[in-house]
């Protein structure tokens, strides 16, 4: 495979710094230092023939060691199993000034190109209009044409089961979600939390704070302080930063992360977090396109086809609350069990059909907060 690193050093001018790629022999790696930041990338052996040309738009660093890193691992394993030439940029900011650098991967000539956070859906399907030969594919979104596709996992899956190891860890009845966005993945993932929460303690209730970010560690961490103060003993958190944990751990209070294993980040707070295993469905992806075959969709990956799952426990997640989550896990993968029941109970204690939860706009009952931010 090939690998390109691109950092965009001036995002207003949208000046993108295009990194050497490094071509692997036939028989040894080889090493190639970028010309700009001084990255350093190895690219392995490659197959014979074409490569296929993938690039990946971030949000955030993917050095975060969350949302973006844990989709940077997926593109790792797409390297290791099929010829490609990859770039990924970092920090692209949403809105409409992402529309250029979609166009400028396309007219550059990657074939397939992945915009991993919501607030790149209007953008690149106005560049998959200007560039109908190439296929986007765009994460967490809901609008399509026919070169673009959507695709997301059910993180409300992941999110219930760390619900239950947060409402057993919490002593006062109060957890702390430090939320990102009012969006419906957003909201179900808090319901679905909150759930998880009452299933093993009836009693807790679930307080949001809206940070207006994905990638901000002094916000989030500020946001996170916040809840403790107002009494919460666990604090979870819809974001890419490990700063929502890393307070809990100084103020001697339990954490559920997002995205990844971010144990080392607080070993103490760690009591688990809804992961991602990104890497088959890109390979899948990257496979069908270079065939010809690919038909841009909806895809929503499950615990049961493995894009979804849950980071390791902490040390002080007890015997009984591992074993009881592992059982409504086994029941979750199967199907006999469903995260967000219909009828659904609102934040107002009435009760209402679920509807569709790729819409939801509503907390359920025992969430604190605002559903509108």
């Amino acid at each position: 495979m090939n690998r390109i690193n691109w950092r965009l050093l001036a995002i207003l001018a949208l000046a993108l710094a295009l990194v050497a790629a490094a071509c692997g022999g036939d028989d040894e790696d080889t090493t190639t230092t970028a010309a700009a930041g001084g990255t350093e990338t190895t690219a392995a052996p490659v197959d014979d023939g074409e490569p296929l040309k993938v690039a990946f738009v971030h949000v955030g660093p993917v050095a975060d060691k969350g949302w973006s890193w844990a989709h940077d691992q997926g593109m790792q394993y797409l390297e290791d199993n099929m010829n490609v030439e990859t770039v990924f940029l970092e920090s692209i900011p949403e809105g409409s000034d992402s529309q250029r650098v979609f166009e400028d991967l396309a007219a550059d000539g990657n074939t397939l190109i992945f915009g991993t956070s919501f607030g790149y859906m209007d953008p690149m399907l106005a560049a998959a209009e200007n560039y109908p030969d190439v296929t986007f594919m765009h994460a967490t979104g809901y609008k399509a044409s026919e070169n673009m596709g959507n695709y997301f996992g059910a993180a409300e899956e992941g999110r219930y089961l760390s619900g239950m190891a947060a409402g057993a860890a919490t002593e006062g009845n109060l957890i702390g979600y430090v939320a990102a966005f009012p969006i419906p993945e957003v909201l179900r993932g808090i319901n679905a939390f909150t759930l998880g929460a009452q299933e093993v303690n009836p009693d807790a209730q679930v307080q949001v704070v809206w940070t207006s970010t994905w990638f901000d560690p002094p916000k989030e961490g500020a946001a996170a302080q916040s809840l403790l103060d107002a009494g919460a003993d666990v604090i979870a958190m819809h974001q890419d930063s490990a700063a929502p944990g890393q307070t809990a751990e100084a103020a001697g209070a339990k954490w559920v992360g997002y995205n990844t294993d971010m144990t080392e980040f607080a070993p103490s707070a760690w009591l688990t977090a809804a992961i991602w295993d990104w890497g088959p469905y890109y390979l899948e992806v990257a496979q069908a396109v270079q065939a010809g075959t690919f038909e841009p969709g909806f895809a929503y990956g499950t615990m049961a086809s493995g894009m979804v799952d849950i980071a390791p426990f902490g040390d002080s997640v007890d015997d009984a609350t591992r074993t009881l989550i592992e059982e409504r896990k086994a029941e979750i993968i199967a199907g006999t069990f469903s995260v967000l029941p219909d009828p659904i109970v609102d934040q107002d204690g009435n009760e209402r059909e679920l509807g569709d939860i790729f819409g939801m706009d509503f907390f359920v009952n025992g969430v604190i907060g605002s559903p509108t931010g």
